[in-house]
């Protein structure tokens, strides 16, 4: 359990410096560093899956992709999707949007709360009601602020959902799932970095520091990847997804505090009802999480 905490803690943590890391890497743009996480990704992809033996797995997917053009769909759309948001995170942070896709990222929860409720007739405890209750008015503070939410706030918000119904009518592994996003993505990743004005070689040439900092890129990347998939399997999926809080929270102060950008004051009443919310449906979910432990140790 403990190891656990501190794995999911630890991938928030190096997602929130990936975040600042994109700015170290000029003079590559939002697409190019996206490309080299794409491509970097493969590899560690295909550590995890041997270590889970998955292999298997991908084998059967890639099977069924020869007779079943609805899947090769399903897989294309389901990387589309992902590679919109990758490429969002690191996209953002050069442009001043970092405080836009953390509100995202904040409001995300709520929103698929709502999806469950919606779209799998879940239903919704007391407070999760409450929680919804006060993240609206934070949100209508927001559209009555500046008429509309920032385009990069309702990509993370509303674009995330699909992804993960359409991950949930799939019915494949994580690592698989993953696995074939990223394998999809890749010639994208690569037609990105060739079409540059100077090229791969040309970018190394012309600074040669990028040769250590994209490895560095790659390593931060993968570690972060494999420190969540890690907490995901050894901790209960309650308390995993209360952790997943840690992430957006690390994102709002990286954009704070080192990409200097600046918030203005009417915008702490769109985000602390959020927060309010957050931490509502935090404390329900660490409540249950300790009468079940309770049970399960009784």
């Amino acid at each position: 359990m403990k190891k656990g905490i501190v794995l999911s803690v630890f991938s928030s943590v190096l997602f929130s410096v990936l975040y600042y890391y994109s700015t170290v890497l000029y003079p590559l743009g939002g697409a190019e560093i996206f490309s080299w996480r794409v491509l970097l990704a493969l590899p560690a992809l295909a550590l995890l899956i041997t270590r889970g033996r998955a292999w298997g797995e991908v084998a059967q997917v890639a099977r069924r992709l020869c007779r079943e053009w609805t899947l090769a769909l399903s897989l294309i759309a389901s990387a589309a999707l992902i590679g919109v948001q990758l490429w969002l995170f690191m996209w953002a942070p050069l442009h001043q949007k970092a405080l836009d896709v953390s509100l995202g990222y904040f409001l995300l929860p709520l929103v698929m709360v709502l999806v469950g409720r919606l779209f799998y007739r879940e239903r919704l405890s007391a407070t999760q009601w409450v929680a919804v209750a006060i993240a609206a008015v934070g949100v209508v503070h927001e559209l009555y602020r500046v008429n509309a939410f920032s385009w990069a706030t309702v990509v993370v918000m509303l674009g995330y959902p699909p992804y993960f119904m359409l991950r949930r009518v799939l019915r494949i592994g994580s690592l698989t799932s993953l696995w074939f996003d990223m394998l999809l993505l890749a010639p994208v990743a690569v037609f990105i970095l060739q079409t540059q004005d100077v090229g791969v070689i040309g970018q190394f040439f012309n600074h040669p520091r990028l040769l250590g900092l994209i490895p560095v890129l790659g390593l931060i990347s993968s570690v972060a990847l494999v420190s969540y998939i890690a907490a995901s399997r050894l901790l209960p999926l309650g308390l995993f997804g209360i952790l997943g809080y840690v992430e957006p929270i690390l994102l709002f102060w990286v954009a704070l505090l080192f990409l200097n950008e600046s918030m203005a004051p009417g915008a702490w009443f769109t985000y602390i009802p959020i927060w309010i919310a957050i931490s509502v449906i935090v404390a329900e979910g660490l409540l249950a999480w300790v009468k079940e432990a309770r049970r399960t140790c009784s």
